[in-house]
């Protein structure tokens, strides 16, 4: 009588049930499965069951054709059921989150609406807008003595990370047009980080830089044979956001007297505001005549058409790596141990904090300074409609903490593939150890998705912003992060509530058209409105 007294003890169980099946449940359907229902009609069903508790293998198997009914009932497909049992048979007895046990009382999401689905891959509306890089008269004027001048030139040295390179690329272009000088191939500084020793034409299509670019500056391979002993005028210190007065004021009078200017360090030296005719020069260095090599380009679009044979496809940028987290002063949330490692980073190298300094790790993360972690990336694009089916390309560098930094996404999004995951055996070696022609093959795929979102802000993800707007405002998210991080923390706020929110946020945030002049400061290579994109008629 003992044993049957504790048979007959309510217990809290567990079962272990695939994520297919779990995803296909609602809440009432499983808990009619598992708790048995107070009509006359099953007491029979139970007759001798404290007999059958006297015997463990009788009783699971009295369970089972309990299970089993109640699957039939609902009309399950058999195959299904022999999945079921067999995972529960390979399970029972193991209690935790990675074998997708649950408890049966806890509330279960119903599948997404295929309406749904599909709503997270439209596209913003463009309005209109169309590439309008339609030079003034003035300009084409001073063309033509800017090209036959072979009295100056200027020579700069650009820094930083592949898209870092970029930006300084395209503003020693304009300020090569500002001087009327001609533009020595910039030289590629080697990276302190990553030592990568690739030089222009190593990255950038060079002969396609020239031709697009003829019009309107002279660029040369190399200095000419008259000017090779010159000694280059340096300027190590330009200002931050000098004008083209400024550029002509300081500069051009010792170009015109030496001949030859050497510029270092242009990031954010060049002014955001500048007259319509250096705006679209800028837009076209960067949105045209900046074209990867051939290998690179090739590699790339082979990648982007790996992901596109199943459909629509959502690019990541993805922040989560060490130095991210030291510069940004912000910790990861995976562990005491990888704060730790951060902490200690940052205070053998202070200098490599980039942030306000007066504020705590809380504070920036309120504020929306961080980068989003994994588990917050998720929730996101979860709130945001992205299905579970979605195919995810994420770009970036190795993330603090491996493969456990990434999980909270991969449980979520199984469909999780970088470059590497991508190329075939072989594929990747001639650019290995190159930062730069990695970093290349990432703005690719990432450019060519449907949908593209970066976890925190930074080159790259400003970079195809822009190119995106200039492609036709293809879907660009960006993570509202001040306004959304607070009901992140808010536990009492039922899901449906939380992604209602979630999108109201988001919904200017979606790619649209947006005026670059609605906020000083704006780079026309994020923003191409209006200097570079016209709102033009379909019929036009």
């Amino acid at each position: 009588m003992g044993k049957s007294n504790k048979c007959k003890a309510k217990k809290q169980s567990y079962i272990s049930v695939p994520s297919q099946i779990i995803t296909s449940l609602s809440s009432s359907s499983l808990q009619s499965l598992l708790l048995s229902p107070k009509k006359a009609h099953l007491n029979s069903f139970f007759v001798g069951y404290n007999y059958s508790c006297r015997r463990p293998r009788v009783c699971l198997s009295a369970l089972f054709l309990f299970v089993l009914v109640g699957l039939l009932r609902l009309g399950w497909n058999v195959n299904t059921l022999v999945l079921c049992s067999q995972s529960f048979g390979s399970n029972t007895g193991k209690v935790g989150e990675r074998d997708h046990q649950v408890l049966v009382t806890s509330q279960l999401q119903s599948p997404r609406p295929l309406h749904l689905e599909s709503e997270f891959w439209k596209q913003p509306d463009g309005m209109g807008y169309r590439s309008c890089l339609e030079f003034s008269a003035k300009y084409r004027k001073a063309s033509e003595a800017i090209l036959n001048d072979r009295s100056k030139y200027l020579l700069v040295v650009v820094s930083g990370g592949m898209n870092q390179q970029r930006n300084q690329i395209v503003d020693a272009v304009v300020i090569a047009r500002i001087l009327g000088a001609a533009l020595v191939v910039p030289v590629l500084q080697v990276n302190i980080i990553w030592g990568d020793e690739s030089e222009f034409s190593d990255i950038f299509d060079l002969g396609h830089f020239k031709r697009v670019l003829a019009d309107d500056v002279r660029i040369l391979s190399s200095l000419p044979s008259t000017h090779v002993m010159t000694r280059p005028v340096e300027e190590k210190r330009t200002p931050l956001h000098v004008s083209p007065q400024w550029i002509r004021s300081r500069y051009l009078k010792r170009i015109n007297k030496e001949g030859v200017l050497l510029l270092r360090g242009l990031d954010s030296r060049l002014s955001k505001d500048l007259p319509p005719d250096l705006q679209k020069l800028r837009c076209k260095v960067a949105f045209q005549a900046l074209r990867f090599a051939p290998p690179i380009l090739e590699l790339g679009n082979k990648l982007a058409r790996r992901m596109q044979s199943k459909g629509p496809y959502l690019a990541l940028h993805l922040r989560i790596e060490k130095d991210v987290w030291v510069r940004t002063g912000c910790l990861p949330g995976l562990s005491k141990e990888y704060d730790e490692i951060v902490h200690n980073e940052r205070r053998r190298h202070p200098e490599f904090l980039t942030a306000k300094s007066n504020l705590s790790y809380h504070e920036r993360k309120l504020a929306g300074l961080c980068p989003l972690n994994a588990f917050e990336v998720t929730r996101l694009l979860k709130a945001l409609g992205a299905p579970r089916s979605a195919r995810i390309y994420w770009a970036g560098g190795q993330p603090l903490g491996g493969k456990e930094a990434l999980s909270p996404l991969t449980r979520e999004f199984p469909h999780f593939y970088n470059k590497e995951g991508l190329a075939l055996p072989g594929e990747l070696e001639p650019f290995a150890n190159k930062a730069s022609f990695m970093a290349a093959i990432d703005y690719i795929v990432s450019e060519k998705s449907d949908v593209f979102m970066a976890s925190h802000g930074g080159n790259m993800g400003h970079a195809i912003q822009g190119q995106r707007a200039y492609a036709g405002h293809k879907k660009y998210i960006t993570p509202n992060k001040r306004h959304m991080l607070p009901y992140f923390v808010n536990s009492s706020i039922p899901e449906a509530e939380f992604n209602r929110i979630i999108k109201e946020l988001h919904q200017e945030s979606l790619g649209q058209p947006e005026l670059r002049s609605s906020k000083a400061g704006r780079d026309v290579t994020k923003y191409p409105v209006p200097e570079c994109l016209c709102k033009r008629s379909k019929t036009t």
